[in-house]
């Protein structure tokens, strides 16, 4: 049995699948996801589980290097993007219109995590990246410019 981390196995396999600028979505219990998207639906009913504490659990285990989120949150719900920017201190925050989230950004998603959140624009998308310091930190590897400051 695994000892820790996401014990559900589709969103654990998902997130192996992860690599450098892929797109994953952790959305609300109401987000419209496309038909062909990949689908995990964690929702079991109304706050199970919230939102923070999937977007807690993926971080744990994924490189994040930005965070997007609709151009709503931090006016509308300053509570959700004061906690995303505390949990993904190190990452790029960048805003979209709403209506683009729930269709262009949903599209471009490799994998969408749907929660039981009840949360007014509770949909939050991570692009992975790479874990800078163990990539780069090999003998004799010449550090790239834009990875040089989280060496």
């Amino acid at each position: 049995m695994k000892r820790t981390g996401i014990l559900n196995a589709e969103l654990s396999g998902a997130l192996a699948t992860l690599g450098h600028t892929d797109l994953l979505l952790v959305v609300d219990a109401g987000f419209p996801v496309p038909r062909d998207a990949h689908r995990i639906d964690l929702a079991i009913a109304e706050n199970l589980p919230d939102l923070r504490t999937v977007l807690g659990l993926i971080a744990d285990e994924v490189v994040v290097e930005g965070v997007v989120r609709a151009e709503n949150v931090p006016t509308h719900n300053p509570l959700l993007d004061g906690w995303l920017r505390d949990r993904f201190a190190g990452a790029e925050f960048s805003t979209r219109p709403h209506a683009e989230v729930l269709g262009e950004l949903a599209r471009e998603a490799k994998v969408v995590v749907r929660t039981g959140a009840f949360e007014p624009w509770g949909n939050i998308g991570l692009y992975c990246d790479v874990d800078a310091p163990r990539w780069f930190g090999g003998e004799g590897v010449v550090v790239p410019e834009e990875y040089a400051s989280r060496i």
